[in-house]
């Protein structure tokens, strides 16, 4: 038991890692290959090692109700999430980023109880409105007093993943852990592979090998292996427990931002980052309004 829990700290630790790095590598490609190859080509680069491994392993084929479900989180995982990040990634620097998506988990927690037919808590509203205050805040004072374009779409990209997020989470106990995102892959891919194709040109083959490096870590990586590592480890883990380490993920992208891109990091960003991830720990544990009923309804019984 106890090296399973190892094992499953170990592998989310490596999924959150491999997700941190997703911005720097997309604020790398984008340059060279544009909005279209980077944020759909990674899921072309993916459905085929994604559809590999179904012919290897012979993967069962989902049921209608589960294809309504997938289709969830194809839009927000597949489709919305790496559009709004790589339009995001344009105009705006990674540690603006991952400031902006720390607030992923509180948003998957909100749609989880949503889905679950419960109600947050006050506690959860609190939490989610100080966060989305922080990040706004942080948002103008690096615009010069005014949100942009970018903004908007790292706020929906959050949106939208969470729904994805809490969607799959729901699903992969039907499925399994990984299958969820691999079938959401091979879900779209076939819808991008045109837009993709129409986005080649000769120019692109003049990009450096770290454009190059990026691009296919995308698509390999962050795209598939990363969720293999993430959803691996909270099933051998436990979800909370293994859940708690992507707390981690904002001070990493930061991390990276600096290592590999160069960006300078001001103490206010170290500094609302903490307020943020605080904000998501406190609203993320919130209980729901009908698990408190429930807890008390048990109580009474005893």
């Amino acid at each position: 038991m106890e090296i399973s829990m190892k094992k499953g700290m170990l592998l989310g630790f490596i999924g959150i890692v491999c997700f941190s790095f997703t911005l720097p590598a997309t604020s790398i490609a984008v340059p060279y290959f544009g909005e279209t190859n980077v944020g759909l080509g990674r899921t072309v680069i993916a459905a085929i090692i994604v559809g590999t491994v179904f012919i290897v392993k012979k993967q069962p084929i989902p049921s209608k109700v589960q294809f309504k479900s997938l289709l969830i989180v194809a839009i927000g995982a597949v489709l919305a999430f790496p559009l709004l990040t790589t339009y995001a990634m344009k105009s705006l620097p990674v540690s603006h980023g991952a400031i902006e998506l720390a607030l992923l988990p509180l948003a998957t927690a909100g749609f989880a109880m949503w889905r679950g037919g419960e109600r947050p808590s006050k506690r959860y509203w609190i939490a989610s409105a100080t966060g989305a205050v922080t990040v706004i805040i942080y948002a103008v004072y690096l615009g010069l007093g005014q949100l942009h374009k970018g903004d908007f779409a790292l706020i929906a990209a959050v949106i939208l993943l969470g729904l994805s997020y809490a969607e799959g989470g729901k699903l992969s106990k039907e499925l399994g852990s990984w299958q969820v995102i691999a079938w959401a892959i091979l879900i779209g891919a076939p819808f991008f592979i045109i837009p993709v194709g129409l986005g080649l040109s000769d120019s692109m083959l003049q990009a450096p090998m770290e454009a190059w490096i990026s691009l296919f870590y995308l698509g390999i990586v962050s795209q598939f292996l990363a969720y293999v590592a993430w959803y691996g480890g909270m099933s051998l883990g436990g979800i909370a427990r293994v859940g708690q380490i992507q707390y981690l993920q904002p001070f990493l992208m930061i991390g990276f931002s600096v290592l590999f891109l160069g960006e300078s990091i001001t103490w206010i960003t170290i500094g609302l980052a903490i307020i943020v991830v605080l904000c998501v720990i406190v609203g993320k544990n919130a209980d729901s309004r009908q698990s408190l009923e429930q807890k008390s309804r048990n109580r009474q019984n005893l």
